[in-house]
């Protein structure tokens, strides 16, 4: 499965997967179809990018059991749930595992293309949090275990001289110390210090 982003779509309904791939071809969005969760899972690799739409009622595994799967093996793709007009609950119950969007049937085009546009857009939002985030920690991960105790004590937004007295040294020290973070987290001011604190943080 490539990595390029791609929306999934998981029904059992050979109708539906034709036409949802045909709609989305013709907006050139790429996608795949499965006819089964389980199908999808045996293709799905770590790197997979994009949205899933998927029913929610499927023999085999069915939409809330595949977003359980997918949380509990760590993938952010963003999920769109379709439900018919009964299945609402189930929808709600989706949405607090996670799923990014449902739809009832029968949905309109423009709908399903709006939440799978929003759903393509987060998880691109997503994916540049974490690389940002794992960014600043391999920063943080070049301090020593002095500069990462001034690093805290900035981001707590204390002044040096308070910073120097809670661990036993000198405002001057502390200067030295701070202008070593700076540097080393390639940070440009305070205030760019203390987001990049707060991106690691998560």
């Amino acid at each position: 499965m490539s990595s390029d982003a791609m929306v999934h779509i998981i029904d059992d309904d050979d109708a539906v997967r034709d036409s949802l791939s045909f709609l989305l071809s013709s907006v050139k969005i790429p996608a795949a179809t499965y006819a089964s969760a389980t199908a999808f899972l045996g293709a799905l690799t770590k790197d997979a990018a994009g949205c899933v739409v998927t029913d929610i009622r499927m023999p085999e595994m069915t939409g809330l059991e595949l977003l359980q799967r997918l949380n509990d093996d760590g993938f952010k793709l963003p999920v769109i749930v379709v439900t018919g007009h009964a299945d609402v609950p189930l929808a709600v119950e989706a949405m607090k595992l996670g799923a990014a969007d449902f739809l009832e049937k029968p949905f309109d085009e423009d709908s399903l293309l709006a939440a799978i546009r929003a759903a393509l857009g987060r998880q691109r939002h997503d994916g540049e949090r974490e690389s940002q985030q794992a960014r600043v920690r391999s920063l943080i991960a070049t301090l020593s275990a002095r500069e990462k105790q001034v690093l805290d004590g900035l981001v707590a937004g204390q002044p040096n001289k308070t910073i120097a007295f809670d661990l036993g040294i000198s405002p001057r020290t502390v200067e030295i110390y701070r202008a070593n973070v700076m540097t080393k987290m390639q940070a440009g001011s305070l205030s760019e210090l203390v987001r990049m604190a707060m991106v690691a943080a998560g």
